[in-house]
């Protein structure tokens, strides 16, 4: 994305913009740290004047306080003066917050003066209110709940060296077995207990989903055929809004009644078929492993 002039990063305070505009330093963007948007057409007014192709990254917050309403209105007069921008959003689970701001017993900047810290978990409610508009306007939404520095350091490059979003997000699928109990670190989960089971074919019990004997039994009935073309494009379609989502991995699980047979092929089959579409995915299987 080398052709945005500003870049604007908010979001929840603990969510990581600080690490993240270190990271839009090292790729040589001119930071500015808790501009008031009001102040923004000074700034695009200094841009002009500079005559340079210098790219800005700014941070916004809610340390601003009462100026923080002039955001949309900033924005909409930046767009209108014919300067592009790119607005990120940061976003955490409340307990990761509340254990960050513990940890570095930093105060929350909604608070007044010195209190206790059980009023953290309220701040960061009203805090999610009053950035829920700026939340919505947001080309990007970034969760920070499970990233490293590191990761994030990833996710903010794989945006402005121009790889597309989509692109970067891996989709893990994983079959499973229901009888040794259901996934509950999928984001999605497919039954495929619909389709005829090799284990009551004798020759057929012994094997695997790995097995071509049993993958061609499993792929041969026009019921997988139609689920597995209706899934691989529903997933082609709705990446591009888990990645805005600001996902890194959408984790799929696959189950049959032992995790041996059919969901161990259609697993294998899902990725190969995402693989063509040019997606990022991977195959494991839960019981077999």
């Amino acid at each position: 994305m080398k052709d945005v002039d500003f870049v604007i990063i908010t979001g929840l305070s603990g969510a990581g913009k600080t690490q993240a505009m270190k990271v839009l330093e090292d790729l040589h963007f001119f930071c500015i740290d808790n501009l008031p948007p009001a102040l923004l057409p000074r700034l695009v007014e200094m841009h002009g004047q500079s005559k340079t192709d210098r790219q800005y990254a700014i941070a916004i917050d809610i340390r601003v306080r009462e100026y923080f309403s002039d955001l949309r209105r900033s924005l909409e007069w930046l767009e209108n003066s014919g300067h592009s921008y790119h607005l990120i959003f940061l976003d955490c689970s409340d307990t990761v917050l509340i254990k960050r701001f513990s940890e570095t017993r930093r105060l929350h900047p909604l608070v007044k003066g010195q209190t206790k810290a059980e009023g953290i978990a309220e701040n960061i409610t009203a805090e999610r209110r009053l950035l829920a508009e700026a939340r919505e306007m947001a080309h990007v939404i970034i969760d920070t709940t499970d990233l490293r520095p590191m990761d994030l350091r990833v996710r903010i490059n794989e945006i402005y060296l121009g790889l597309p979003l989509q692109d970067s997000l891996m989709v893990d699928v994983f079959s499973f077995g229901y009888k040794y109990g259901a996934p509950i670190d999928a984001d999605i989960v497919f039954d495929v207990r619909f389709i005829p089971n090799p284990f009551y074919v004798d020759e057929l019990r012994p094997l695997t989903g790995e097995e071509k004997s049993v993958s061609d039994y499993v792929l041969d009935f026009p019921i997988t055929q139609l689920f597995l073309e209706k899934f691989t494009s529903l997933v082609r379609d709705l990446l591009p809004n888990y990645a805005k989502e600001g996902k890194a991995r959408l984790t799929v699980g696959i189950g049959c009644t032992g995790g041996q047979h059919r969901s161990v092929a259609i697993t294998l089959e899902l990725v190969k078929r995402l693989e063509e579409m040019g997606i990022n995915a991977g195959a494991r299987h839960r019981e077999l492993d």
